[in-house]
């Protein structure tokens, strides 16, 4: 919090310009210069002197962004690091596959902490190019990008004094001062991958609410901590409070998205209509974001204990083992040999062998290419 927040009182719904907030910095400014110099400093004359709105505002909320993406980045650093770690521990752990939320063929938690490491890590290079172009500013433009009614080193200047001031090394200027004005596309972007940051994280706590889910009638193949009562009513119950709370950030950044979407579309010619409303939405889906990140990898992703045991034999009891056979039988005979199994029918002596063969095989080779039955 700025030391005169309590005196720009300007609701984010205003001029599509950003105006009202522009003037309210800049009585603020004034005030404080005045009192400074002992003289009369005043908002429009001195404070706002080559520049305008039209300018300020869209650098000023630029800047933020790339202030908050870049704590974005270091906690999904953090939290791929902490995937990564976790997926080399748990290498060799067995488990079983699902898919359609049906019994499939073996994998490791290794391999599915991995993935997601793998998905994150794609879209932080995603934001580290985004990241370049929402860093280029339209200062100097003034009004409509010409730049009339300022000095022509003005530009240079500021932005110089901006980078030493906010060490964000990554701001530079405009080629053509109107775009940064007349579009908020750069924004649009950044705000998409916030919304598959946030996507992803949403499928991690999906499937971490599964195999937390029991114990008794779930997957019950992980245990979280809890720090807080799962119910008011049932004693010693637990809820993964922290993963619901990260598909509701979810729900946030993506309904933000869509607001800055429309709010990108308001305005026509030099100058966007939408400029607070767009700031104000991504510097808030950030915040939520970072949050979502820190507080998955913190309370879930450092802390859960897989149940390896129960892993390892609810994969060996899966009927989808039978896919081993089918190279050796047709994907036909494989298939009525698991009708037969679950129907509960006593086998034929050959298809007997058969099955028992698989019981036979490295679960370890099960995760891997190749054709273990042939082995």
């Amino acid at each position: 919090m700025g030391c005169c927040d309590n005196q720009v009182d300007v609701d984010v719904f205003q001029t599509g310009s950003g105006t009202g907030l522009n003037m309210a910095v800049n009585e603020v400014i004034a005030g404080l210069a005045s009192r400074l110099l002992s003289k009369k400093v005043h908002p429009n004359d001195h404070v706002n002197l080559g520049q305008s709105s039209n300018d300020v505002v869209p650098s000023a909320i630029r800047i933020a962004l790339v202030a908050s993406t870049k704590k974005v980045l270091v906690e999904l650093d953090k939290l791929i690091n902490s995937l990564e770690e976790r997926a080399a521990k748990y290498r060799r752990v067995i488990k079983p596959g699902r898919t359609h939320l049906r019994d499939a063929l073996p994998v490791t938690l290794g391999m599915e902490l991995d993935a997601y490491a793998e998905a994150l890590r794609q879209q932080r290079d995603i934001l580290y190019q985004v990241l370049r172009y929402v860093a280029i500013l339209p200062l100097g433009g003034t009004a409509v990008g010409t730049g009339l009614n300022t000095h022509e080193k003005f530009p240079e200047l500021t932005l110089r004094y901006l980078v030493e001031a906010t060490s964000l090394k990554e701001l530079r200027l405009s080629k053509n001062k109107n775009t940064p004005m007349r579009l908020l596309v750069d924004i649009l972007q950044l705000s998409s991958v916030y919304k598959a940051i946030a996507l992803i994280l949403y499928k991690i706590s999906q499937d971490f609410r599964l195999m937390y889910s029991g114990p008794v009638t779930g997957f019950n193949e992980i245990e979280i901590e809890v720090e807080i009562p799962g119910s008011s009513m049932m004693p010693g119950k637990k809820n993964p409070v922290t993963l619901e709370a990260v598909q509701q950030a979810y729900a946030y950044i993506s309904g933000m998205e869509d607001v800055l979407e429309k709010s990108a579309i308001l305005g026509e010619f030099e100058l966007s209509m939408g400029i607070p409303l767009a700031g104000y939405s991504a510097t808030k889906q950030s915040e939520v974001l970072v949050e979502a990140i820190r507080k998955l990898r913190e309370k879930v992703i450092q802390k859960f204990r897989p149940k390896v045991e129960k892993m390892k034999n609810d994969a060996l009891k899966s009927p989808a083992l039978i896919t081993v056979l089918a190279p050796l039988i047709g994907y036909d005979e494989a298939e009525k040999l698991v009708e037969k199994i679950e129907r509960g029918e006593i086998l034929p002596e050959d298809q007997k062998k058969l099955v028992e063969t698989i019981s036979r095989i490295p679960l370890e080779n099960l995760v891997k290419p190749g054709y273990p039955a042939r082995e």
